[in-house]
């Protein structure tokens, strides 16, 4: 029996760079840090008060007053960037066999932002004063059910917390539903919005974050020699995913083969990497075992690239040790839109995707002066074009995940 592939025919995204698919690779095009003084909630007190917030998104231009009261903005975004997945696959969720069609997301930190509003509530004026929905809007598969609900669709519905590889997690489980036939069509993708007090202040404790604060444009910098932590982002990224069989009976534009997933666990500590790069360099091998791929095969690493100081260098030896001395194109997009955690690995598949497509390798925004222990092929000051045929995306996150997506062009 013929193993179904699986391509992705649409993508909607809330980032802020851009939102909608054409607005996030105009930003991404642009090379604009979106990094400014974080004006979400008064940051005194912390060492980092920077963040890539999206400036302009209104939930109600996606959905009705009520029922965006009803959701935090993790959900939010989620929804709306469901929406614009399927308008840009072409797709209308009533022509779907909606038993086919399903949901996986992945979110650090799920409704977070609501629930601490709530808090704040309750020690003002007690229970009287909490919003009754507050149950089903902060728990964490709030995101893939709304989605369900937007759209009808009834089959497999998941959402994972695993932490900053959540996204890439629920695509890869995408990509098992449909390999193993339980949907025809899948959206998959992660969503996060972490800008409230406590959450941001929490990380801030960790000291993992840049405290660049007089230059937030140039904070978020991975594999830079001078980086001093990452940026706290949010957004979303949504994905089409369909058995290419059901994609190319309807015609449907196809940005690329979702080819393999691998994922590991470096079992080592809550917010450090393995320094040896051992169990995500086995996720990587593991993505490209899963897609029929060697690392001959590939021209182009989207990296994790967090702007701290383990990461991009435990990832460095990681890329290192997969590929060899072939000289694979290396870029991190995260100096472009922070760190929105669990959304982070769907954003830059989408990125990764659309690299592909356009045959286009963006540059890593602030990379001035390259760490001399990140020995990689950095794309670094100018994008570059190239005809590359396939691609990974690298996702590691808190607890020791490691998530790697792998595709192919088109």
């Amino acid at each position: 029996m013929n193993e179904i592939r699986a391509v992705v025919t649409g993508i909607g995204c809330v980032t802020p760079i851009g939102i909608g698919v054409e607005a996030l690779w105009a930003g991404v095009q642009r090379g604009e840090s979106a990094v400014k003084p974080i004006d979400r909630f008064a940051p005194e007190g912390l060492r980092s008060r920077i963040a890539a917030q999206i400036p302009h998104f209104e939930a109600t231009a996606f959905m009705d007053k009520k029922r965006a009261h009803r959701m935090d903005r993790y959900s939010q975004l989620a929804v709306a960037g469901g929406i614009m997945a399927l308008r840009d696959a072409g797709l209308d969720a009533e022509d779907l066999e909606t038993e086919r069609a399903g949901v996986f997301m992945g979110s650090a930190l799920g409704g977070i932002a609501f629930a601490e509003e709530q808090c704040g509530q309750y020690f003002q004026g007690g229970f009287r004063s909490v919003s009754p929905t507050l149950g089903f809007s902060v728990f964490g598969g709030a995101a893939s059910c709304n989605l369900a609900m937007e759209f009808g669709f009834t089959g497999p519905n998941e959402t994972n917390s695993m932490s900053c590889g959540s996204g890439a997690v629920a695509i890869g489980r995408a990509l098992q539903a449909i390999r193993r036939g339980e949907a025809d069509v899948v959206l998959a993708g992660g969503s996060e919005a972490p800008l409230a007090p406590l959450s941001f202040g929490a990380f801030d404790m960790l000291r993992a974050m840049s405290t660049r604060n007089e230059e937030p444009a140039s904070a978020s910098r991975p594999f830079d020699r001078t980086r001093d932590g990452f940026v706290m982002g949010e957004g979303s990224a949504i994905l089409v995913i369909e058995a290419e069989h059901h994609a190319r009976a309807r015609g449907a534009r196809i940005y690329g083969e979702l080819a393999g997933f691998g994922l590991t666990n470096d079992a080592h500590h809550m917010s450090a990497p393995l320094p040896t790069g051992e169990q995500a360099a086995r996720a990587l091998k593991l993505a490209l075992s899963s897609a029929d791929m060697s690392p001959d095969d590939v021209s182009y690493v989207n990296a994790h690239g967090s702007s701290t100081l383990l990461n991009d260098v435990t990832e460095s030896k990681v890329i290192r040790s997969v590929f060899g001395s072939r000289p694979v194109a290396v870029s991190g997009t995260k100096g472009l839109y922070g760190h929105p955690l669990g959304a982070s690995g769907a954003i830059e598949a989408a990125i990764t995707l659309l690299s592909l497509n356009q045959g286009w390798l963006p540059p890593t925004t602030n990379l001035n002066d390259p760490d001399p222990e990140a020995e990689i092929d950095l794309v670094s000051r100018q994008a570059r074009e190239v005809k590359a045929e396939a691609a990974v995306s690298n996702s590691y996150g808190f607890g020791g995940v490691n998530a790697v997506l792998a595709f192919r062009k088109a």
